[in-house]
């Protein structure tokens, strides 16, 4: 799903003026890519309902995004009867601990010409089972970064950071008291019907649609900055010509390190940097807002001492601009 981004509609009007082009530059927005994992039930640590094809393909994924149901619709049945988002989280939760548990058993005491890190990782394994036996998720047992290190390889389903999507009905989402519904978190609430008939909409009759009902955006927008910033993903913005388009990096990577998200050679032959800050880059001599799309871009942000280089030691930050100088 494409990342909502109203920058890049700017940074395209602006290289249509500065290239002098006929046409705006296609956008080319960043992305999340959601993958729809059937429900667990319990005993899917067992192989009820196809659980363990299920937990294998949660296993290659980033963050698990956990849908619990609010809403009431007797039509629509609930494998345990009746929707209650508390015990369900409880269920799904147990059974991805109950599969980690024997990932965790299966692994044998260290041999005598064991190393230094399969130890501490045996040692490691002895200390948090008894603590993930009582109901605890390894992410909130295992805190030190270094520790999580050692059991990186084992892939286990608690260690991933989870979010949670509550799929209320219209009337709770449009209720002002709705963040109130749960004290789960992180959470984003959706209604699930009404985004299957926004889908069915053209974007001006979805912005009205949204409007009539008080929304912002609709919840499929907020689900993904949501699992973006959960994630610690930012976007570095270029344009030119060719696109104008949002690229996908982690918070804390270096200019090269993003140089190569563009094309891996990059990375190695990074020679500098050329940055500027989004709101530098639209708006160059500050003050009030621009009144035209003249008024920015590469040039006037050079001529105002906004642009600047960086080298390889850069951090990026979410919203810069920029053009990399690559070596041959």
């Amino acid at each position: 799903m494409p990342v909502p981004d109203d920058r890049l509609a700017k940074l395209a009007e602006i290289t249509k003026v500065e290239e002098k082009m006929d046409k705006l530059p296609p956008l080319v927005p960043a992305v999340v890519e959601f993958v729809d994992i059937a429900g667990l039930v319990k005993g899917a640590s067992e192989g009820q309902g196809l659980g363990n094809k299920f937990l294998s393909h949660i296993r290659e994924v980033n963050i698990i995004c956990h849908v619990l149901r609010f809403f009431e619709n007797p039509d629509i049945v609930h494998v345990d009867g009746t929707p209650d988002a508390a015990r369900d989280r409880v269920t799904v939760e147990t059974e991805l601990i109950l599969a980690d548990l024997q990932t965790l058993t299966k692994q044998g005491e260290p041999k005598m010409n064991a190393t230094k890190e399969d130890r501490e990782r045996w040692e490691l394994i002895k200390r948090i089972k008894p603590l993930m036996d009582g109901g605890k998720l390894a992410r909130e047992v295992v805190i030190d970064p270094e520790e999580r290190l050692l059991l990186r390889d084992l892939q286990l389903l608690t260690m991933k950071p989870i979010m949670y999507i509550g799929n209320v009905s219209e009337q709770q989402l449009t209720n002002s008291q709705i963040d109130k519904l749960t004290d789960i978190r992180p959470i984003v609430f959706i209604c699930a019907e009404m985004e299957s008939e926004l889908a069915a909409l053209a974007p001006v009759e979805q912005a009205e649609y949204l409007k009539s009902l008080g929304v912002e955006s609709s919840g499929l927008d907020l689900l993904i900055q949501k699992a973006y910033e959960e994630l610690g993903l930012i976007s570095f913005l270029t344009c030119g010509p060719i696109e104008a388009r949002a690229w996908t990096i982690e918070k804390g990577i270096k200019a090269p390190a993003a140089a190569g998200t563009i094309h891996t050679d990059f990375e190695k032959k990074f020679i500098k940097a050329e940055v500027v800050h989004y709101n530098d880059f639209i708006n160059p001599a500050g003050g009030p807002v621009p009144r035209s799309f003249s008024e920015g871009g590469w040039k006037k942000a050079r001529e105002a001492g906004k642009a600047r280089f960086e080298g390889k030691e850069y951090v990026m930050q979410d919203g810069d601009v920029v053009e990399f100088k690559i070596g041959t």
